[in-house]
């Protein structure tokens, strides 16, 4: 994808820069071109739907995988404080420390080019969503560079959070890329939680967890949820304004989501800004807390993003920024900015095309991509080890 960006005063003076403008106006426009067919929904619309055999499909096929899907679901308490305890009981001092909520069975909509093909279970129900909603916390740097309030993910971050939580010779060292891709080994303690606590290494103990050697940013991958929300903080601090509130504004309202969704922090994590107190939100349910949201609306979401970030004539994202955050990192081949990629890798889906890319979160959540096939899959509540079966099923169907 091409993102245009140059000034076209150039053009008076620099004539290739005329041929270079066109050629990247030309290349949106046949982006857009593409999306004409698609449908979007109006917010509170019912959904528009196409039927399998009208897409060629295999109706026996999909049914099979939506079987499937209902069959197999997430093993773990419908009580979502339990599995989360269970889930991370070997993190010393963890806790539960923001809002839970008891979750529903098993729900999925399959899209094609916007048009919804099959769904089940209650697709509006709002459940908590755990790491999906670090794919959302990554649009919002998007949307500050797109924006102009970022140049460059390259800057240092303390260059711009400048309160101490990035001070140190190594810390000082993190970009904001390192924060989207997971290799900044951001070293500290945030609302409570230590980076070092967060998914520790099997074997060792606290005092070998705490005294590591420290990874030079941009050189080691680590799932790790404290220096997400490290990340959460700091675009707190880059936007000045709740980022729930930034992205109703910037993404949701514009694609017609509802307004049943609610994105929460922490107890303790409320900072001052500009005088108003504001809760810097987490990018997940690890303890609580995270994006609590509906299939329906995941469905849009990804349904922008298989769009190229357009919306009907509106653009919200720039492709230029769907281009890197789905782009394989230097540190772990299955992971952009904060989206997982389908390439050959330990997270391979085999059958199902290597430009996928999926927002995955802890009970089997999970929003999927296929650019190729133009299609977006919402899958909740489905054990999490099935999901690489359940695309099978679906790409037999097609």
């Amino acid at each position: 994808m091409i993102h245009c960006n140059i000034n076209k005063n150039f053009t008076k003076f620099k004539p290739y820069f005329t041929a270079l403008y066109l050629a990247c106006v030309l290349t949106s426009n046949s982006l857009w071109a593409q999306t004409q067919d698609y449908y979007f929904p109006e917010r509170e619309a019912v959904w528009a739907t196409t039927s399998p055999a009208q897409m060629g499909w295999n109706e026996e096929a999909l049914a099979a995988a939506i079987a499937f899907a209902k069959a197999n679901e997430y093993s773990g308490d419908r009580d979502l404080r339990i599995p989360i305890a269970q889930g991370f009981a070997s993190e010393p001092y963890h806790k539960i420390i923001g809002p839970t909520k008891r979750r529903g069975g098993p729900a999925g909509m399959i899209l094609k080019k916007g048009y919804e093909v099959a769904s089940w279970g209650d697709t509006k129900r709002v459940d908590m969503t755990f790491s999906v909603t670090k794919s959302y916390l990554a649009t919002l740097a998007g949307l500050a560079r797109d924006q102009g309030l970022l140049p460059s993910f390259s800057e240092k971050v303390y260059q711009r959070v400048w309160d101490g939580t990035f001070d140190g010779a190594h810390n000082q060292q993190i970009s904001w890329s390192h924060l989207l891709d997971q290799s900044s080994d951001w070293s500290g303690t945030l609302w409570g939680g230590h980076d070092w606590a967060d998914r520790p290494p099997k074997g060792g103990d606290i005092d070998s967890w705490k005294n590591r050697s420290l990874h030079t940013p941009g050189t080691h991958f680590k799932y790790n949820d404290v220096r997400v929300n490290v990340l959460a903080y700091s675009l707190l601090q880059l936007w000045r304004k709740p980022l729930p509130q930034v992205l109703r504004e910037e993404v949701m309202d514009p694609i017609g989501a509802s307004s049943s969704w609610r994105w929460y922090g922490y107890d303790n994590s409320w900072v001052n800004v500009d005088g108003q107190w504001v809760q810097s939100v987490s990018g997940g349910g690890h303890s609580g807390g995270g994006l609590f949201i509906s299939t329906e609306d995941h469905a849009r979401f990804g349904l922008l993003h298989l769009a190229g970030g357009q919306w009907q004539d509106q653009r919200i994202l720039s492709d230029r920024w769907i281009q890197e955050a789905t782009s394989p990192s230097k540190t772990n081949v299955n992971y952009g900015y904060m989206w997982w990629l389908n390439q050959k890798g330990p997270r391979h889906w085999e059958g199902v095309p290597e430009n996928a890319y999926y927002a995955a979160g802890f009970g089997g959540n999970f929003i999927v991509v296929l650019p190729d096939q133009e299609l977006v899959v919402v899958v909740r509540w489905l054990e999490p080890s099935k999901m690489a079966s359940f695309m099978s099923l679906l790409m037999k169907a097609l």
